[in-house]
């Protein structure tokens, strides 16, 4: 089984963080192979994840329902006709992390796939550090349930505490069905789901190319599968099919804006039906409300050491 040491995240669930220096990265992009270059920036308290185009006149799109695009096999953000695409596991690692207000500068139209994981995200972040921030950090509490179905597919958020995540899969052999759950409060991201990567059939490689997709994927940055089996293992985890699935959903229900306080359960559920379940959230205003953790919940730093 493959770990990342263990590594559980120092747990701040009061006041906003923000990151305590710069992170950069370079790479492809998963569907357009299009090269990039990502730098992530500290941001002010209240900013949240703002993503701005370098090579577009530094043109920014905020990360929030309101600018989810179309949706299929990537979570894509757009604003006045500016595209920034697979967006999903960058916006799961901050989520994981417990990173609220953060710049994310790059140079093309999609983020760089990386290895296929949030991992390399997280494994910048504990370089650099976070810095606690003074203004409290607001959450979703769920009131009541929220479903989104299509046929046997199936995903809810209900009332609960802590942000419990429980996923469902059943796909072609060799993967078959698999499932996984997980609450975000104990500060498992990191050595839980941050190092499990994307997935793709080999079967399916002509037609997605042919759609115009995929055109970065390799054996590098995605597990890939045949008939016989995983053709460039081994696996991370013996469920990591299931536990991507669960960092998708998560990097997608950041698109609410906060983070949520409740319960998810997702069956064979995908990135279509996960922001179709924010959107629904965010126009039900019943549905939920804003919150601030009781002040018996830890803080990583001294009140003292917190900035603006």
């Amino acid at each position: 089984m493959y770990t990342h040491g263990r590594v559980r995240i120092a747990r701040n669930l009061q006041y906003e963080q923000t990151l305590a220096g710069p992170v950069e990265f370079a790479g492809i992009g998963l569907h357009s192979g299009a090269p990039v270059r990502l730098k992530m920036l500290p941001a002010p308290a209240g900013a949240g994840v703002l993503f701005r185009r370098t090579d577009l006149d530094n043109f920014e799109i905020p990360a929030n329902g309101r600018n989810v695009a179309k949706v299929s096999y990537a979570t894509s953000l757009m604003r006045h006709g500016v595209l920034i695409s697979t967006t999903e596991h960058l916006l799961s690692a901050l989520i994981g992390y417990g990173v609220d207000n953060v710049i994310v500068e790059l140079d093309n139209l999609e983020l760089p796939i990386l290895d296929g994981s949030a991992l390399p995200y997280i494994e910048a972040f504990q370089s650099v550090g976070l810095q606690t921030q003074r203004r409290r950090r607001e959450y979703i509490r769920i009131r009541k349930t929220i479903e989104v179905r299509d046929n046997s597919k199936f995903i809810a958020l209900y009332p609960g505490e802590g942000y419990s995540v429980s996923y469902a899969i059943d796909f072609p052999s060799p993967i078959g069905k698999q499932s996984f759950q997980l609450d975000l409060n104990t500060g498992a991201y990191a050595s839980e789901l941050a190092s499990a990567r994307t997935f793709g059939f080999r079967e399916d490689e002509a037609m997605l190319r042919n759609m115009g997709l995929i055109r970065g994927a390799s054996e590098q940055n995605a597990i890939i599968l045949t008939h016989e089996g995983v053709q460039n293992g081994p696996l991370r985890f013996a469920n990591e099919f299931v536990r991507h699935k669960v960092l998708d959903l998560i990097g997608d229900l950041a698109l609410a804006g906060r983070r949520i306080q409740g319960r998810v359960i997702a069956e064979r559920a995908g990135h279509a039906m996960h922001t179709a379940l924010v959107s629904r959230l965010m126009q039900d205003r019943s549905a939920w409300e804003l919150v601030h953790l009781p002040a018996e919940h830890n803080l990583t730093m001294p009140p003292a050491a917190l900035t603006a």
